[in-house]
This record gives C-alpha cells, sequence and structure tokens, in this order.
C-alpha cells in the first residue's frame, strides 16, 4: 500500500538546516514544497507539488522544529516571590530547588501530570517538537522514580536528576545521599531514564560526588549530562568533557582550557540564556565557544525557579542580543544544536530522510524571531508530520 503524503506548499522560505540541500549553512530553498510521508521528509520540490494532503503556507518561512534539550517540567507550586526578591536585589542561590521538592512530593500523581501536560502543550505551541524532561524535585527514590514515570508520558528523553539538591533530611550528610542516589535511587530510577545527570555546583555537588553519580548511571547503561559551570568557575566542564557527556549545559562561567576542552570533545556546551536573564547573571561566552570550534546548543531550562518559560524564540533572541550569536547560529543552536545534545541524528534538520518535525512561522523568515522580540510568531507545530499545536 502507497504511503499518504502531506505537502506543505507555498513555502516562501523554507530552513532545512543541510548545506548539502539548499543556501548557506541553513540550507535555505525558497519557493518550494515540503513533502512530507511517514512522518518523515521524502522531497523539497518546487512549489505546487500534489499529494494527498495539502496545507498551504502562503509564503511563509518554514524551519525545523526546536530541540529542547534542558528541561524541569515535572514540577507542582511556583516560585514567583523568589524572582520578586531577585529583582530587589537577592542573590540566586541552589536552596530554592527545595521549595519545589516540597511541594512536588505532596502533588499526586493525577496534578503532576496534569501541570506537566499542559507545560508540554505549552512548548508545542512555542515550537518545540522534541524535549527532555528531568526529574531532580523528588529526591527520595519513589519521587524520583514517579517523577521520571510522569516524564515518560510526554518524551522518551528522561533524565535522572537525584543529584539536584542535598535534601532537607539528609543536610549536612551529602556524601551519605550521594550513596542513596547512586544505590537505591539508581535501581528505582534507570528503568525509567535515558540519561543521568548531576549539579555540580558550590551548595550542591562537587566533582567527586557528581562523578560518583555519572559513572554510576553510566554502569546502568544512562548516558551522561552535567549541570556546570553556572555560578562560577568550576571543575564541571571538564569533569562532563573527561566522562565524555553529552552535554555540559549552562557553561556560563568558562576558563580558556574549559572552552579548549570543549571545542576538542564531543560533548556539547548547552546554553541556558533566559535562566542568566532571570537570576541576573552574565551570560555565556557563546561567541568564543562557536569560535574555538564548540558545538553549542540553547535550551530553555524550564523551571519554577531560574527559567520559568518555554519560549524558544527568547532564547534565541538573547542568544543574538546578549551573546553575539549571529540569528543563523542561534537557529542551528535550537535545533540542530540540541539534537545533538540528545544524540539524535535526523533530528533538527528537513533534508529528505529527515523526521518531519516543523514549524510554520507567522513571518517571511527565520530572522523574526530575533527581530520581533515577544511576538507569537508560531503559526503551527508539527512533529512526524502531524500537527501538535496551531495558533488558529
Amino acid at each position: 500500500m502507497s504511503s499518504q503524503t502531506l505537502v506543505v506548499d507555498n513555502v516562501g522560505l523554507l530552513v532545512t538546516n543541510d548545506p548539502a540541500v539548499g543556501e548557506g549553512p541553513l540550507g535555505i530553498r525558497r519557493d518550494v514544497a515540503l513533502v512530507v510521508a511517514d512522518g518523515t521528509v521524502v522531497a523539497v520540490e518546487p512549489a505546487g507539488a500534489s499529494g494527498d494532503e495539502r496545507v498551504d503556507a502562503a509564503g511563509r518561512c518554514v524551519i525545523p522544529g526546536f530541540v529542547d534539550s534542558h528541561t524541569h517540567l515535572v514540577f507542582a507550586g511556583e516560585r514567583g516571590d523568589e524572582f520578586v526578591a531577585r529583582m530587589a536585589g537577592a542573590a540566586y542561590a541552589a536552596g530554592g530547588i527545595r521549595t519545589t521538592v516540597a511541594a512536588t512530593r505532596t502533588a499526586d500523581d493525577a496534578e503532576l501530570i496534569r501541570l506537566t501536560e499542559a507545560r508540554r502543550a505549552e512548548a508545542a505551541r512555542a515550537g518545540i517538537t522534541t524535549i527532555e524532561i528531568k526529574s531532580g524535585y523528588g529526591l527520595t527514590a519513589p519521587d524520583e522514580q514517579r517523577c521520571l514515570r510522569v516524564a515518560g508520558e510526554f518524551t522518551e528523553h528522561t533524565t535522572f536528576l537525584g543529584a539536584h539538591v542535598v535534601p532537607d533530611e539528609f543536610a549536612g550528610r551529602t556524601d551519605d545521599y550521594v550513596h542513596a542516589v547512586c544505590t537505591e535511587m539508581l535501581d528505582a530510577a534507570a528503568p525509567h531514564a535515558r540519561w543521568v545527570d548531576a549539579f555540580c555546583e558550590v551548595g550542591a555537588f562537587d566533582a567527586d560526588q557528581s562523578r560518583a553519580v555519572l559513572t554510576a548511571g553510566m554502569a546502568r547503561g544512562l548516558g551522561g549530562r552535567l549541570h556546570a559551570n553556572q555560578l562560577g568557575p568550576g571543575p564541571g566542564v571538564q569533569l562532563a568533557v573527561e566522562l565524555g557527556c553529552a552535554s555540559a549545559d549552562h557553561c556560563t562561567h568558562l576558563t580558556v582550557d574549559d572552552i579548549e576542552a570543549l571545542a576538542a570533545s564531543t560533548t556539547v556546551a548547552t546554553l541556558l540564556p533566559v535562566a542568566d536573564f532571570s537570576t541576573r547573571s552574565p551570560y555565556p561566552e557563546a561567541r568564543r565557544l562557536l569560535d574555538a570550534g564548540a558545538t553549542v546548543a540553547l535550551a530553555t531550562n524550564c523551571n519554577p525557579g531560574s527559567s520559568y518559560t518555554t519560549s524558544m524564540s527568547l532564547c534565541i533572541a538573547l542568544a543574538v542580543r546578549e551573546m553575539r550569536m549571529t540569528i543563523e547560529e542561534a537557529l542551528l543552536a535550537a535545533t540542530v544544536g540540541g539534537a545533538t545534545a540528545l544524540r539524535q541524528p535526523g533530528v533538527g534538520q528537513l533534508a529528505p530522510g529527515s523526521r518531519a518535525d516543523f514549524v510554520v512561522l507567522d513571518a517571511p523568515s527565520y530572522t523574526h524571531l530575533a527581530y520581533r522580540p515577544g511576538v507569537p510568531l508560531i503559526a503551527a507545530t508539527y512533529a512526524s508530520g502531524v500537527e501538535i499545536a496551531s495558533s488558529r
């Protein structure tokens, strides 16, 4: 039986992210039709192509769906008062996580599913087609397992973040808590996780503790990721590279050696600019990373304490305005960069053979993502060729 084809016709400007398919690093094609079958891009043809189903892009721009490789969507409660205090001059610290832990532990499964579903739907409306979701607001074996089970309802990219912060019941006994993370918590979490992560930071976990968590998770078959160098210079980036982690996330405070290590490795530097915006922190030096040859991703870091957003468009605008990235570099980082951080080849592109995850912008060009900051430009979002969100 022949496959049903979807034709997205009259695309004024198509970003394929494949230089072999079109112009420049974004592989741009103009006045074309995107042809999809069985959830996969099968062709880019001149406008007017025929198919079983037709969507008229009406001359608008079509881009690959955003790949958000760092989020914390499973939580209850909110921390608006903490944000207000920071805007009044209070310093950001990791300890606020415990507030969310308390709220999440008391929420039942149905409530956590309802809250996560709403945030995932919001992310779809923001053009995010692939998403990673971490645990880290349970911090007991049953609660971490529960958070990962909820996350697994919405993505295959689930990350065990038991080493997020030391919970109150282990106050003053960080090594004991790390032992618990590496044993009974990992036993409960590993069947529901694809990745393992740790918060390698002053006030959370040091390099030896983070190494213990990551190596224990990797021994169980999980891939490594690491929160690194957010609040100040530290060992996180070097540890992530040493262990072959897929990504080092935040990367706000980097030395020359850190940048060189990332550039010489397969570890992606995942930058989270809304966290820096929301905490009034310095922005990562994306220009130095890119010029050194490092692979860079952008992600929302959606969480209730330091980056309560699902807007990848905002990340792109901040990257261009504050981090000296070109709009092309920022768009690549929000698509192919995120896919690389999740080790997902064939995602973040719209070349023949790629997964048909794409966004129709209510704009003639991708440049409007930075040119018109704060304006909702996502007209429709498609995952594997199926519409999952629309502004209609």
